[in-house]
């Protein structure tokens, strides 16, 4: 079981990048861009087509993981902003984000080709063995580097300006325009930073599966289902809610078959929608009220005499 644990971890790493994407698009924005998986798919597929060129495999994944950001800044513009800003109250920025989604998947075919390329190794060495599993290094850096990136953003939304402006647009920006801040600079920078986290998530699995224009499929429903599982009011959030469904989906394919991962995050998100609607970090309000309820209860009376 310890194997299936983290090797949970490590796939549900990358599901919690992507859900982070979601997150924070939703987060500034209230929308849900449907291309995050593609995003993801643009920087391992450019990664990859540039390490074959001859660039230097680490440059290439920096450039890839900086496409995916351009391209997510490029959704924002071309296909949200407008529609946001002829009704923000519609849900037709879901019918123009699977657009792009679309056009994202099919354009990557139709340049690179649709069969499945490798990715080229960046981390070789012995595997690392802890107690009776055993990681290769790809996956514990990716473990690693995923709860670093997911730390250091929140840090960085509840500490710096920027990310105060980011919660301030969440909360209303109606107000946030009407004292001066620039919404669609800080929409669009919350896009790019979306696509960042997906490109990132891409170059962390490519060298363990493989670039292929179709990737963003997968990940992109684990990532959206690691958003539900986590909840919308924390971004990091949805990293905890990616490394509890890559173990759920790792110990599927071990209790059930192989192929359970396929099918299973479709029955996670449906259970979690029944039971908890709004995430497990729901409960984190209600559990902490009833703690300091129960504090208060057996909390000594001091008698001034």
């Amino acid at each position: 079981m310890l194997q299936v644990l983290l090797s949970g971890l490590a796939i549900g790493a990358i599901y919690g990048l992507v859900g982070m994407g979601f997150a924070i698009a939703f987060y500034v924005t209230r929308v849900i861009n449907f291309a995050e998986g593609q995003l993801l798919m643009v920087g391992v597929m450019v990664a990859a087509w540039l390490a074959r060129t001859g660039l230097d495999p680490w440059l290439a994944v920096v450039v890839g993981i900086a496409a995916a950001a351009a391209v997510g800044a490029v959704t924002y513009l071309v296909a949200v902003r407008p529609v946001l800003a002829f009704d923000r109250f519609s849900f037709a920025w879901l019918v123009s984000t699977l657009g792009v989604a679309l056009i994202l998947e099919n354009g990557a075919a139709l340049i690179w080709g649709p069969t499945s390329r490798s990715f080229p190794a960046l981390l070789t060495g012995t595997s690392v063995h802890v107690g009776s599993a055993t990681l290769t290094l790809q996956e514990v850096v990716t473990i690693g580097l995923a709860v670093v990136v997911a730390i250091a953003f929140e840090l960085y939304r509840r500490k710096t300006l920027f990310g105060k402006l980011g919660m301030a647009i969440a909360h209303d920006p109606e107000m946030a325009t009407a004292l001066g801040a620039n919404t669609a600079v800080v929409a669009a920078a919350a896009f790019a930073l979306a696509g960042a986290f997906a490109g990132l998530a891409g170059v962390l699995i490519g060298p363990i599966t493989y670039s292929n224009p179709y990737l963003g499929d997968t990940y992109g429903i684990a990532g959206f289902v690691a958003l539900m599982i986590g909840g919308t009011a924390r971004p990091a959030a949805a990293m905890v809610g990616g490394l509890l469904l890559g173990i759920l989906g790792e110990a599927a394919n071990k209790l059930i078959n192989t192929q359970a991962s396929d099918w299973f995050p479709f029955v996670v998100v449906v259970v979690i929608l029944l039971v908890l609607p709004e995430g497990l970090f729901s409960l984190v309000g209600p559990l902490r009220r009833l703690v300091l309820r129960r504090s208060r209860r057996t909390s000594p009376v001091r008698v001034a005499g």
